[in-house]
């Protein structure tokens, strides 16, 4: 590990501690050339695969799901947090499932969620995700909602 005060790569690890739930390893560090001390945080990095409609892939990312759920809940009154919330909850979701996952399986269960949350938000979500191109879709999309 570098050091951040020196740049210098002679650092010792003095003291290792996980977090309650083990996802977590914090290690103080010592630069053997200024003698400093800093802290450092290692946790697991899962990488997602996004299988797309037309068979490319792509890596998961958080905040083309995040955005896409907030474009679909403008003006509908539902608050930041739980906005972050939700997608946290889907992402978490999407890596449980494996390391790939398709595009089809992130767009129903976004829209689970939001019909959960916001009819209108749904609707939207639902009208760009399933490619609507006439009102009557939006007519028998709604009319699901009953």
């Amino acid at each position: 590990m570098v050091c951040p005060f020196c740049n210098k790569l002679d650092t010792s690890v003095v003291d290792s501690r996980k977090n309650s739930e083990g996802t977590i390893v914090r290690r103080r560090r010592n630069c053997q050339e200024c003698d400093r001390r800093f802290t450092t945080y290692e946790t697991a990095v899962i990488q997602l695969i996004v299988k797309k409609k037309n068979n490319e892939t792509e890596d998961f990312e958080y905040t083309k799901l995040l955005n896409g759920i907030k474009n679909a809940c403008v003006d509908t009154g539902i608050d930041e947090t739980e906005l972050i919330t939700l997608a946290e909850d889907i992402s978490a979701l999407l890596h449980s499932k494996g390391a790939i996952v398709s595009s089809l399986e992130i767009g129903e269960l976004v829209l689970e969620k939001l019909k959960e949350i916001n009819e209108v938000a749904y609707i939207r979500y639902a009208s760009v995700y399933k490619e609507f191109s006439e009102v009557s879709d939006f007519e028998k999309e709604a009319a699901k909602l009953d």
